[in-house]
């Protein structure tokens, strides 16, 4: 079957995003999404009404203040749903009432003013504005300009995939920010509108980087092979005809938009002095995947995809790349390769890892400041094995979020294959082959993986999940040395800079608690993903919440009856607590990362704890 897009607009000015009929409904949609980070997170007051008989749909109720001080009510319609309290909000415009009792649909900027200026710091409220005004604009932007699917394709690889899941994250405000891209740039690397990507290619001497490879390759083999002989020696005849010797420099690819603005005005003293030199580009088109600064090579997809540092800000992230993290991509990756080789359980689940196999950083450590702050994590780039390397005859692969997505006809991207296969015997066997595997790293080998929507890949034959590919593993590891299964065979990890942890708290590897070992699992994959898949399949084929939490209990409680020897393990690691710790991404926008800002949710596995664990009567 044959996809129907809705045809990108040509000829359409960015001035007139402002006035096209998408531009009300992703407004609605930014406000919506930031209500209910507020209100989950617990950041405002709010008063809930009496149900309105359309369901269990809800008034909830903020108050805030105009120009002359006057009350002001903002009313959305909504529900608490049992998934750790999750609030979720009619898709109906957010309703704004005056003093005198007039009502109209709310803005984003009567929002801002009105409410939001009462509790966000005076000094963070004009950068919070910007980011979800540019989150509005460019997601406009991309419905616009860049086609809707209507039906999906059965056929689209995972590369199509990522071109065509436009929604960005389910929950966080700021899901489509990129700061620092104009819309023009945005045009040309955001991943929805599919623009072939040629990096930049530069040597830099050995001297000033730090160079990170894995066991699997030999370097100068692997970089002939990815950029073929003949770009090879090009390269280094450039660099011989300069009078450099091409074995003091190594290749590093840098996107577009940090080459022109950020590498370029930043390192042009390097560029003068020959430590850097430019080398141009490669023969290979890239595609950009939904993570933005990763690309995936399109002229031919088995090659590595790029993991690039990009000087932008997305969600909650500057989406540099620090040099501790690329020195330690590959240390990271060879030892979870080697854990799941050497495991039974892990092998029969079949879970490929996609191993992150080179990492190339500049070393700013050998800078002055205050060049220093502004080179970190500016220059670097990681090499990470295709999935089309370790796809069998037969096999897709999409992204976990691509499943709720919807298409332009209102259907979520899974639909046809949930119809094809009843819903809960398709939800059974999507909690088998993504639950199982994780709950092992965790249970057996004492490993938190942030398994977010975009690092599973869901491997299907005709939409009938498979198996499972995990990716992005530079710093999206969690473990405690003394509670890994073999900690002797821990990576030896290069420690995180104070100025780093000082700027991000909420990102680190290494910790003494197991349960933020846990909780790192559970918030990006049991709070984001297996929720959004839980209140999609109970909105639109009408399995319940309390089924798809049960079914995945019963496959928790499964594994723990084939595994008895780790009983202590599941005491330890507890999945069925009565609480479990989530990042608080609103947050985390309103007053910034110079604290860890967690809060304390009802688990919704806790009913469905074993029965030893019930008192009785």
């Amino acid at each position: 079957m044959e996809a129907i897009l809705h045809p990108p607009r040509t000829g359409v000015g960015h001035w007139q995003l402002p006035t096209s009929p998408e531009y009300a409904r992703v407004e609605q949609r930014v406000l919506r999404q930031l209500i209910q980070g507020l209100l989950f997170e617990a950041v405002l007051p709010f008063t809930e009404g009496e149900s309105t008989g359309a369901g269990e749909w809800r008034p909830l109720t903020l108050v805030g203040c105009d120009a002359e001080g006057r009350a002001v009510h903002y009313t959305a319609l909504g529900v608490r749903k049992a998934s750790f309290g999750r609030l979720r909000l009619a898709p109906q415009p957010v309703q704004r009432q005056t003093a005198d009792g007039r009502r109209g649909e709310a803005t984003l900027a009567g929002f801002m003013a009105e409410v939001m200026a009462e509790i966000v710091p005076a000094e963070r409220l004009p950068a919070l504005m910007e980011e979800l005004q540019q989150t509005l604009l460019k997601d406009v932007q991309s419905r616009v300009m860049s086609g809707m699917p209507t039906v999906p394709d059965p056929d689209w690889d995972h590369d199509a995939w990522e071109g065509r899941l436009q929604e960005g994250h389910p929950y966080h405000p700021s899901y489509k920010s990129r700061l620092g891209f104009s819309l023009d740039d945005n045009a040309a690397y955001g991943p929805e509108f599919c623009r072939d990507i040629h990096p930049v290619w530069l040597a830099v001497a050995r001297d000033d980087c730090r160079v990170s490879s894995s066991d699997s390759i030999r370097l100068g083999a692997f970089l002939r092979d990815e950029l073929g002989e003949a770009v090879v020696a090009r390269f280094r005849r450039q660099l011989v005809a300069a009078g450099r010797r091409p074995q003091d420099f190594a290749f590093l690819p840098v996107h577009p938009w940090q080459w022109t603005h950020v590498i370029l005005p930043t390192f042009q003293a390097e560029l003068a002095a020959g430590r850097l030199f430019h080398l141009g580009a490669a023969d290979d088109a890239y595609r950009a995947q939904q993570s933005i600064r990763t690309l995936a090579n399109a002229t031919r997809p088995r090659r590595a995809n790029l993991k690039l540092a990009l000087s932008i800000t997305n969600t909650s992230t500057s989406r540099i790349l620090a040099a501790h993290t690329v020195e330690n991509s590959a240390r990271i990756s060879d030892w979870l390769h080697d854990l799941v080789a050497r495991d039974a359980t892990v092998g029969h689940c079949d879970v490929v890892i996609l191993r992150e196999v080179l990492g190339v950083a500049h070393d700013v450590s050998r800078l002055g400041e205050p060049r220093r702050s502004v080179a970190y994590g500016a220059l670097g780039a990681v090499w990470r094995e295709s999935l089309h390397r370790h796809l069998r005859p037969g096999e897709r692969a999409l992204a976990f979020n691509g499943l709720t997505q919807l298409a332009a006809s209102g259907a979520p991207m899974l639909d046809g294959w949930v119809r094809r296969y009843g819903v809960a015997a398709w939800a059974r066997r999507l909690l088998e082959v993504t639950v199982t595997p994780l709950i092992h790293l965790l249970y057996a080998h004492g490993i938190g993986l942030e398994s977010h929507g975009q690092n599973i890949l869901l491997i299907h034959r005709d939409g009938w999940p498979e198996r499972i590919a995990l990716k992005d593993f530079h710093d999206g590891v969690r473990y405690s040395v003394p509670l890994l299964a073999e900690p002797e065979r821990a990576p030896n990890l290069v420690p995180e800079p104070a100025s780093h942890a000082a700027v991000n708290r909420n990102s680190y590897i290494q910790t003494d608690v197991a349960d933020e070992v846990r909780d790192f699992t559970y918030d990006a994959f049991v709070f984001i993903c297996l929720t959004e898949l839980c209140l999609c399949l109970e909105q639109h084929y009408d399995l319940p919440e309390a089924t798809f939490w049960a079914m995945t209990a019963e496959t928790i409680l499964a594994y723990q009856a084939a595994h008895p020897a780790l009983a202590e393990r599941f005491a330890l690691f507890d999945l069925f607590a009565p609480t479990v710790s989530i990042e608080e991404l609103t947050k985390r926008r309103l007053f910034g990362d110079a604290d860890k800002r967690f809060a304390t949710r009802d688990n919704p596995l806790h009913v469905h704890r074993p029965v030893s664990e019930v008192p009785s009567c």
